[in-house]
């Protein structure tokens, strides 16, 4: 008789056991995934400065070679993408800048000339 009372109780336990494992499931899965995600720490949002300074020398040379005959718009591209990269490079090391704001032109190279210098100023190896 107890040995059929113990089937029974497994009978009737075991269904509701693996029904509540199988609904619990994916929130504990959740719960570790979230609490992995947090111990890591945050994740960067901007490239590392090493791969900045080394895409800032880049394009530099590119600027500094372009042979006589190469297109305006390559020049103006290329010189945009320079500008871009001198902005995430004084942001990443904190360094002010008036890129942003300014028109092609004379004041614009002056600033780029002097952005570099913080940069260099700051440890950042720009040409």
């Amino acid at each position: 008789m107890a040995g059929n009372l113990v089937l029974l109780a497994i009978a009737v336990i075991a269904p509701s056991l693996l029904f509540w494992a199988i609904v619990r499931v994916p929130r504990t899965v959740d719960a570790v995934g979230a609490h992995l995600r947090a111990r890591r720490g945050p994740v960067p949002t901007a490239p590392p400065i090493e791969r900045l300074a080394a895409d800032l020398r880049r394009v530099h040379r590119t600027l500094a070679e372009f042979p006589p005959g190469t297109p305006a718009l390559r020049r103006r591209a290329t010189r945009q993408a320079y500008d871009a990269l001198l902005a995430q490079a004084c942001a990443a090391v904190d360094v002010p800048h008036r890129l942003d704001g300014m028109a092609e032109g004379v004041d614009r190279e002056v600033e780029r000339l002097r952005v570099a210098q913080a940069l260099r100023d700051a440890g950042v190896r720009v040409s």
